[in-house]
């Protein structure tokens, strides 16, 4: 795809209603999550919001759900995180130029089976091969309920998993961000 295409593609997606984000050069559209994981995810956009304001603001910035990050993969052009960490440059009102240092992807009800599972860890590859170093695989499922962590490039195999009593931590990205797994769960 040359440079005029690509603009044409992000102009296109800054005028789409909904989450969306460009794979393969098309504008794919990604659906709705439901209750649980846009509680989550907006829990974890919390917590980094938290952990920002106690960095030095030169650090980076925590961003919730439908934030676009654009990057330059031949098979993916932007990424949009259910909650993610970015060190950069600002970008006013447009979408943020690079990946995220850490990414956030919660399940939601179609995000199982063995089709989801390939979709998944392939987007992972796509955060590690642009830069991302920290991704969560937040899993609100009654019977596992666990926080994957993946970092290093390895995006089949979780380096971590925390359960519900554990503690899930985003090292390297984010040193000493912890978030108790628990506290993805609403009473």
């Amino acid at each position: 795809m040359d440079v005029a295409e690509q603009r044409d593609l992000v102009e296109k997606l800054h005028r789409v209603e909904g989450k969306a984000e460009i794979i393969n050069g098309e504008i794919v559209h990604l659906m709705a999550t439901g209750d649980r994981p846009s509680e989550a995810a907006f829990e974890i956009a919390v917590r980094l919001r938290s952990y920002q304001q106690q960095q030095d603001a030169r650090k980076g910035r925590a961003y919730a759900d439908n934030t676009g990050f654009l990057v330059d993969l031949p098979n993916r052009q932007s990424f949009s995180p259910d909650a993610s960490f970015y060190v950069g440059e600002r970008a006013g009102m447009s979408f943020l130029e690079g990946a995220p240092v850490f990414a956030v992807e919660v399940r939601s009800e179609n995000d199982y089976g063995e089709a989801a599972e390939r979709v998944m860890a392939e987007k992972r590859a796509d955060y590690f091969a642009a830069g991302t170093e920290v991704v969560w695989d937040v899993d609100l499922q009654s019977e596992t309920d666990t926080v994957r962590v993946f970092r290093g490039g390895e995006a089949e195999t979780p380096d971590a998993t925390y359960g519900r009593t554990g503690t899930a931590e985003a090292e390297p990205a984010l040193p000493g961000f912890e978030m108790p797994v628990d506290a993805l769960f609403s009473n």
